[in-house]
């Protein structure tokens, strides 16, 4: 099937040409290539459009959930009739195994697996193993971290169909190896319950959800399958064909399990002798006992939790070779599209350090088998291996992708919206607060909000105090603001609650704020990460969605960045004020197309737009409040319609501790339903505040008891 792309809008401004160019070169064998887009000129229908011309099965890749789950949204728009699948992180908060030396402490690993998640986790796998084409998978970097084998994965699948003999108790074997659980009570996914001739299986992901499916059986023979209500039974379709696909990643096949436990085996008493000739029995002890609990769990369940540690050897892999990832279940003439690839790529490159480090600890104090280092991410160098023809999205592509790319740069420059780039302008330090101020002034009046730039966090905070003094309406923001108080900052400036933000760093990508239209830049001479650049067309771009948007450099002398940045917008307002007054556009504000994290952070229980609903969270604004003990009265209160005064306690004293549950359970369902509805940001949130009341609660107790 092809790509049918949905649209109310046909490519317009440079967008038709960009597009050209990428089809062109791409069929024409060019393996990298470069989409240089603005802020606001819609690359992402660009690459719509360019996916759909190549029919290519295409992975788009970007560095967080939050902007992996809005790009998902916008594909399920432009292909309804496609497979547009979501392939993230499934974890709703994930401690990983770690052992620190300097203290002795072991800390567990500690996770909650989103249910949903892992569906389309494993909808996105079974979708590609089908040999579909029409298939969009937009993911984060998660995916290049270790899976399972994709020919296991397609072995333990179960294929059936009617007239088909098939021996009843093996097609029960072949359930039960596929880790789906029997069951006499209600249907859960990934069980089944056996009835007489009959078996019923809720599968572990579908399409339009839970499906369950009916499996009638006379002798060996498969007589019918039905699709059914899991609550009534009641039949819906009558099939002719039926695959289930395993549910989970990780799994493998009996012949496999078997030829492989041995070997687990003999390393294990290869590492036991290592740390018994070092002397270190207590080391020596603890790997014994890990190890032989999870093979007796492998035997006897084919899984065991940490099963990842093990999957060289379930994979048949060498030492030190690279684990299976998700781009192993692509074919070959797959298109990668790489989104912000300036901020993308170096996280690729950085997992692997990171990974490799904690590994390297629970290997040398006998917490794991040196096999579990080989469970990973891929290197840097294996991702360039597995790469496809790539396209690289951006406003400021790094020199990696530049240079990769070997010119075949598209730039697309013209907005839809009419709008040209902020022009920059440079004034001298001198007097550079107050004349700041004036400026601030101006835009006040119109109503329009202002950002500045700081080169340090002190200065940030500095400057949002004199603003303060000055009659200014200000807030800061820099790295030490907790991420999710800084998404409520953002919204409090578009809400108009103050005029000013002052931070270090306001280049993030999605900071698109159609109601700035000053951005001023401290320090812009003092050349580094800050003011590179990239990093000053960043900045300056966080104007480019208001009219009459503009940039302030405050410097006394110009950088060759500075200069560079000055000549670059120069070239593209140039041409974008051009192509407006030869086809008469007149620029129009955008409209912030929102991710539904302002209805999440007030509150609101409004439908989103797309696939996932955004759910009512219970309780006041004091729920979200970062001061746990702060707001602790106020969430008792919040609690119920009617909590009455006696359940709001004084933290100093003796709290009441079923109060306290209930606030951590309330906590936990709303992290829940933040994640359900792919906001990982408020999700964030109300799993920090679950620790801090569990952590509250837990003090309560000790000073109870003393």
């Amino acid at each position: 099937m092809n790509f049918k792309l949905v649209s109310d809008y046909a490519p317009m401004g440079d967008q038709p040409e960009a597009i050209a160019q990428l089809v062109g070169s791409i069929r024409h064998g060019s393996k990298h290539n470069t989409l240089l887009g603005v802020t606001g000129s819609g690359k992402t229908f660009t690459v719509a459009n360019v996916i759909a011309e190549l029919r290519r099965p295409t992975l788009v890749l970007s560095h967080n959930k939050t902007l992996a789950a809005q790009l998902y949204g916008e594909f399920r728009n432009f292909f309804p009739e496609n497979a547009v699948e979501y392939f993230v992180s499934y974890y709703d908060y994930y401690q990983p195994e770690a052992y620190l030396p300097s203290t002795d402490t072991y800390i567990e690993k500690d996770l909650s697996i989103n249910a949903e998640i892992e569906k389309m986790r494993l909808n996105t796998v079974a979708t590609l193993l089908s040999g579909r084409r029409d298939v969009v998978v937009v993911s984060s970097v998660s995916c290049l971290y270790g899976c399972g084998n994709p020919a296991d994965f397609h072995a333990t699948a179960i294929t059936v169909k009617v007239g088909q003999v098939v021996s009843y108790k093996h097609f029960l074997y072949k359930l039960v190896e596929a880790l789906y659980t029997r069951t006499e009570r209600e249907l859960e996914p990934a069980t089944f319950r056996v009835n007489g001739d009959t078996v019923d299986i809720m599968a572990a992901f579908g399409e339009f959800g839970n499906q369950c499916f009916r499996v009638a059986f006379f002798d060996n023979e498969i007589e019918a399958i039905w699709s059914i209500d899991p609550a009534t039974g009641q039949r819906i379709q009558t099939l002719d064909t039926l695959t289930l696909y395993p549910t989970n990643l990780f799994v493998t096949t009996k012949e496999r399990i078997n030829s492989t436990v041995q070997e687990i085996y003999l390393d294990l008493g290869r590492q036991i002798e290592h740390f018994e000739r070092e002397g270190r029995m207590t080391e020596a002890q603890r790997i014994k006992q890990r190890v032989e609990y999870d093979l007796e769990m492998i035997k006897e369940l084919g899984y065991c939790p940490g099963i990842e540690n093990y999957s060289r050897y379930f994979d048949g892999r060498a030492a030190g070779t690279r684990p299976f990832c998700l781009i192993d279940y692509f074919p070959e003439d797959y298109l990668l599209v790489v989104d912000e690839s300036h901020v993308t790529l170096p996280q690729v490159h950085a997992m692997f350090g990171g990974d490799r480090a904690r590994k390297e600890n629970l290997v040398e104090y006998g917490f794991r088998l040196p096999a579990a280092k080989d469970n990973r991410p891929v290197t840097f160098g294996e991702f360039e291996q597995l790469q496809g023809t790539s396209i690289y999205v951006s406003a400021t592509p790094a020199d990696w992708e530049l240079m990769k790319s070997e010119g075949v740069v598209v730039e697309q420059l013209i907005r839809p919206t009419g709008l040209v780039d902020p022009p920059l302008e440079v004034r001298v330090t001198e007097n550079q607060i107050d004349d700041l101020i004036e400026e601030i002034d101006r835009r006040v009046k119109r109503d329009d909000k202002i950002l500045v730039t700081t080169i340090t966090k002190r200065m940030a905070e500095e400057l949002s105090k004199y603003f303060d003094r000055v009659g200014v309406r200000n807030r800061y923001i820099h790295s030490d603001v907790d991420t999710l108080e800084r998404i409520q900052i953002l919204e409090d400036l578009r809400a108009g609650m103050f005029d000013v933000l002052v931070g270090v760093n306001l280049l993030r990508e999605g900071l698109d704020l159609p109601e700035v239209a000053l951005v001023a830049i401290l320090d812009a001479d003092k050349e580094g990460f800050l003011r590179n650049v990239r990093s000053l067309t960043q900045i300056a771009g966080r104007a480019a969605r208001h009219a009459n948007g503009n940039v302030i450099l405050y410097a006394d002398t110009c950088t060759e960045s500075m200069r560079y940045a000055i000549e670059q917008s120069n070239r593209r307002r140039e041409i974008q004020v051009r192509y407006n007054m030869e086809h008469g556009m007149l620029p129009r504000r955008a409209q912030k197309s929102g991710t539904g994290q302002s209805a999440l952070l007030a509150g609101r229980g409004e439908a989103a737009k797309g696939d996932a609903a955004l759910y009512p969270i219970g309780g006041t604004t004091g729920g979200l409040a970062a001061d746990v003990a702060g707001s602790y009265s106020a969430g008792i209160s919040g609690a119920g319609s009617a909590a009455p005064s006696s359940a709001r306690h004084d933290l100093s004293g003796q709290g009441p501790g079923e109060n306290l549950d209930a606030l951590i359970d309330r906590a936990r369902e709303d992290m829940e339903r933040a994640a359900k509805a792919l906001d990982f940001l408020a999700a964030a949130r109300y799993r920090d505040r679950m620790y801090e009341l569990q952590k509250l609660r837990d003090d309560n107790r000790y000073r109870n008891t003393k």
